[in-house]
């Protein structure tokens, strides 16, 4: 029997009997990481690291929530569970289970690149590995996070010589904390959509050293905001919320920024290939570093990714699971323009 079985309500650990991030409400559900599309309502009760914790209660509410640090053993009914460094988001996580010697390591999202706030990815010894492939095709290649920062604070900077405020368009969970970080020292204030503040608060609240922002508000002056830097998820790209800006320019920032045509098709003034995900070199890095005898290559480029891995002489199979991106994440009600949140 093996340790893991894909089921209809996604990666199931028979013998000790949980779900790897489920995309059905379960029992028990080990959590990777708080996006939604990776943590669900519904369950009964879920295991996470200590820094998702808050984020879930943010997201899922009131609930039965277990922690653990990274490297702590859990025992679960004979299986030894442990928490990894994942690198894509704050208290992300890849999750590895044993059992009998046998020992699979579920990778959830991640990134091979330490960008300073999410922990820096371990590889981890497996025979068994479960890999994304958000960006697993070879024309996805990141610049090295410090180009793209300077980047981002030279168009800032433009943008206030020009009279110009500057709209940067990011997931409000992962994302904005990295693009927060890189312009707070710029000397000008962040204002950020309710979604954002809201999360910036959370992890704030439960002791996570990031900078503060000012939250986007009505009864603030729209003279405030001249020149102003302001952080917006997605949902608020192209809506009528923005026009207390006025004049701005927006910027996109997502790793789907590598292909010029997105930037054109999204109408945005400039777009910033900036990732939480491991790009084209980082997944196969991070396959080559488990040692696998076999791989599973899940949500993204999974033919392009597993062919190649197979043409390198590592076992890979495409799996297919429920797990969408952080687009949907970002078209929660908290996130929409014009709600309580803003």
């Amino acid at each position: 029997m093996s340790l893991i079985r894909f089921t209809e309500n996604g990666l199931y650990c028979q013998q000790g009997n949980f779900y790897i991030d489920p995309w059905r409400p379960v029992e028990k559900a080990v959590i990777t990481h708080a996006h939604s599309d990776h943590a669900r309502w519904g369950s009964q009760s879920y295991l996470c690291h200590s820094l998702t914790q808050p984020l879930l209660e943010l997201r899922l509410g009131t609930n039965h929530y277990q922690t653990a640090e990274w490297n702590e053993p859990i025992w679960i009914n004979g299986v030894k569970l442990s928490l990894h460094p994942a690198g894509h988001i704050i208290g992300s996580s890849q999750i590895r289970l044993e059992y009998k010697g046998e020992i699979w390591v579920i990778s959830g999202d991640y990134k091979t690149e330490n960008d300073g706030l999410s922990g820096s990815f371990e590889p981890v010894n497996c025979h068994h590995f479960v890999t994304e492939s958000t960006f697993g095709l070879p024309i996805y290649q990141w610049q090295q996070q410090e180009e793209i920062y300077s980047a981002i604070r030279n168009w800032v900077s433009k943008n206030q010589d020009d009279g110009y405020s500057s709209v940067l368009i990011a997931y409000s969970l992962g994302k904005a904390q990295r693009i927060i970080s890189c312009l707070a020292k710029a000397g000008s204030p962040i204002y950020a959509h309710g979604a954002i503040a809201n999360t910036q608060e959370k992890l704030i609240g439960a002791g996570i050293t990031l900078d503060s922002v000012r939250r986007v508000d009505p009864g603030i002056p729209k003279q405030a905001y001249k020149k102003s830097i302001v952080i917006a998820p997605p949902s608020a790209e192209g809506s009528s919320w923005l026009q207390r800006f006025a004049p701005y320019r927006t910027a996109i920032c997502s790793g789907w920024m590598q292909v010029r045509g997105n930037m054109r098709r999204r109408n945005a003034d400039a777009g910033f290939a900036l990732s939480d995900h491991a790009d084209w070199p980082g997944l196969i890095q991070a396959v080559k570093a488990t040692g696998a005898s076999q791989v599973y290559v899940t949500h993204g480029f999974q033919s392009v990714f597993s062919r190649y891995l197979n043409e390198q002489g590592i076992m890979a199979n495409e799996v297919s699971t429920a797990f969408g991106s952080e687009e949907d994440n970002e078209t929660t009600m908290e996130d929409k323009p014009g709600s309580n949140n803003e």
